[in-house]
């Protein structure tokens, strides 16, 4: 019933920034939660940011924590997630994702992939040395 699209992914020096940005389009109902995983080469998808419907809560893996904000869009349904002091362990394929928010707290629910509905294809953020 959600499709997301992601863009913004390209290539990027280590210590520079980046943004992401994904729309969400179908049944939203105007309640989701919204948020980022990533997947590397050899690895398991793992979780990156997530915030609340209205914006006013946010989590984020500890690996990003005081290098990557996510901010809800200024168009509904929207996301953003602005990469800065990027390094090259930051090199995945980075994923939105969305479901409807049960307005609980985020760090209770949105570590998982399979807690998350709706998916996108991806875009490829990749940082050189």
């Amino acid at each position: 019933q959600v499709q997301l699209v992601e863009s913004g992914g390209g290539l990027v020096q280590a210590g520079e920034s980046r943004r992401l940005s994904c729309a969400a389009s179908g049944r939203t109902f105007g309640s989701l939660a919204m948020g980022w995983f990533r997947q590397a080469p050899g690895k398991e998808r793992e979780f990156v940011a997530a915030i609340n419907w209205s914006g006013d809560s946010t989590y984020y893996a500890d690996s990003v924590k005081g290098r990557f904000t996510i901010s809800r869009g200024n168009a509904e349904n929207t996301v953003i997630l602005q990469m800065n002091s990027l390094k090259s362990e930051d090199t995945a394929v980075y994923y939105c994702t969305a479901d409807h928010d049960p307005e609980l707290p985020l760090r209770l629910w949105v570590l998982t992939p399979t807690e998350w509905g709706s998916w996108g294809q991806g875009t490829q953020v990749t940082v050189s040395s």
